[in-house]
């Protein structure tokens, strides 16, 4: 099983150094993948409920915001040289979805390849009205979004025409590295979210849940797997713990469960703190490996 990090960006403590000391620490310990999530504007009050956490609010301190995540993953490539880098999860429907090609392809382009492009729907409402960007009808505009990503890294020349976006014939480069493309990853719990990642995706990132959710959450994947012709071999499953615990036997409870993968929530206050907070993970990462 592959052993990630889901690495909170949150000012003050995500500086440059901090960054560069998990990126090589990160490498130097056999780390599989780090993986950012993103926020561009965040809120004291809100009506909308985070879906993570115990009374629906983010834990976020007042005078704290998360990096933009595409910056973030370029900044980790030039500090790295095999550790994959992932949006958990990139807010595709609030973006758009030409610059956000762009921002994918880039990424992939200068890290040799190493780009996995998580993508969630969001649960923020206040943070599309920000963006003047319609919640509604959000998951349709991913479905369409991704179509145009598609069309952008795969085709030559790429176009696409549906409901919520027209993207004319355009030349588009540089490709990503990869090849079709970055792997994509569908966070979320919904029925919407496994459905939506038997249709497209390679991957399934599911947040806070425990190993003995697992078997239930995969039973309804693979569900929808069948549907579309697929199987369970098609999809990567990763797990992020995130609030709850993690220690060797749990890593090793995630692998029985059916996981390929386990992303530890890493966090250190400054670049001193960043090797002990590895220690702390190292069990289960030594676990992981023999998973």
């Amino acid at each position: 099983m592959d052993f990630d990090l889901w690495l909170p960006t949150a000012n003050p403590f995500a500086t440059p150094e901090y960054l560069a000391a998990v990126g090589r620490e990160a490498e130097a310990r056999g780390v599989h993948g780090i993986w950012v999530g993103e926020h561009v504007v965040t809120f004291e009050q809100y009506a909308s409920s985070y879906p993570y956490a115990e009374g629906g609010k983010i834990p976020m301190p007042p005078g704290s915001g998360l990096l933009e995540p595409f910056t973030t993953l370029a900044f980790l490539a030039a500090v790295t040289t095999s550790v994959r880098l992932g949006t958990a999860m990139c807010l595709l429907p609030q973006r758009n979805p030409v610059y956000c090609a762009k921002e994918v392809a880039t990424v992939d382009w200068l890290s040799g390849g190493r780009v996995d492009f998580g993508v969630g729907v969001g649960w923020l409402r206040e943070e599309f009205e920000a963006l003047e960007v319609p919640w509604e009808r959000r998951g349709d505009r991913t479905d369409e979004y991704l179509e145009v990503l598609r069309a952008l890294w795969c085709d030559d020349p790429s176009a696409f025409s549906g409901t919520s976006y027209t993207l004319p014939p355009c030349t588009f480069h540089p490709k990503p590295v990869q090849d079709p493309h970055p792997p994509i990853h569908i966070g979320g719990e919904s029925d919407a979210a496994i459905r939506r990642t038997a249709r497209v995706g390679q991957g399934w990132h599911t947040f806070n849940r425990a190993p003995a959710e697992v078997p239930e959450a995969l039973a309804r994947l693979e569900a929808a797997l069948a549907e579309q012709g697929r199987s369970r071999v098609d999809i990567k499953v990763t797990v992020c713990p995130y609030f709850k615990p993690l220690d060797a036997s749990i890593t090793e409870q995630y692998a029985e469960a059916g996981a390929d993968a386990v992303s530890a929530f890493l966090f250190a206050m400054s670049p001193d703190d960043v090797p002990a907070a590895f220690d702390a993970l190292d069990p289960c990462l030594q676990r992981a490996r023999a998973c």
